[in-house]
């Protein structure tokens, strides 16, 4: 993982138990106290979120991210409509976070947000290890290709995002 490049998306075993490893990087040109901010609103996930999978927050606003806090959300896989739960298990500003799924359509789902400063701006992280129903076959063709396009849209949005706010930046 810390030899990934920026704007990687790279999948490999689990080596916290059964099951796969996302690992994704990606440059911001923010601090990393700006990034934080910006991904301690929970409504921001709307915004980095394919509209293929018409994914929504349930939980009402305002969401006050903290150790703890439990998020509901909605979407749509496949066509198949689903409800994820999750819940911050860690809580470092402005270093790193983690969501964990509480209920949903993973066994497991273990998602690290890192930011980390460098030159010019901040080394964005996401190191998520998942496991899947039907193990796998199923991961490699189904769940590999949607993640594989959800975090390449999502490297997308940021890149618009803070190229738009870069020039505000202090």
């Amino acid at each position: 993982m810390d030899k990934l490049d920026p704007d990687r998306i790279d999948f490999s075993p689990s080596p916290a138990g059964p099951g796969t490893r996302l690992a994704a990087a990606q440059f911001l040109p923010a601090s990393p106290e700006r990034v934080f901010e910006f991904f301690s609103d929970a409504f921001q996930l709307e915004t980095l979120t394919p509209p293929w999978l018409s994914f929504s927050v349930l939980t009402q606003a305002p969401i006050r991210l903290a150790l703890g806090t439990l998020i509901d959300y909605r979407l749509r896989l496949h066509g198949i409509p689903l409800k994820w739960q999750s819940r911050i298990s860690v809580w470092e500003p402005p270093l790193r976070f983690v969501d964990e799924q509480v209920r949903g359509p993973y066994r497991v789902w273990h998602h690290e947000h890192r930011f980390e400063p460098v030159a010019g701006g901040t080394l964005c992280r996401d190191i998520v290890d998942y496991r899947v129903v039907g193990g796998s076959l199923i991961d490699r063709l189904l769940v590999r290709p949607d993640l594989r396009k959800i975090f390449e849209y999502r490297h997308h949005k940021l890149r618009t995002l803070f190229a738009a706010q870069g020039s505000t930046e202090k």
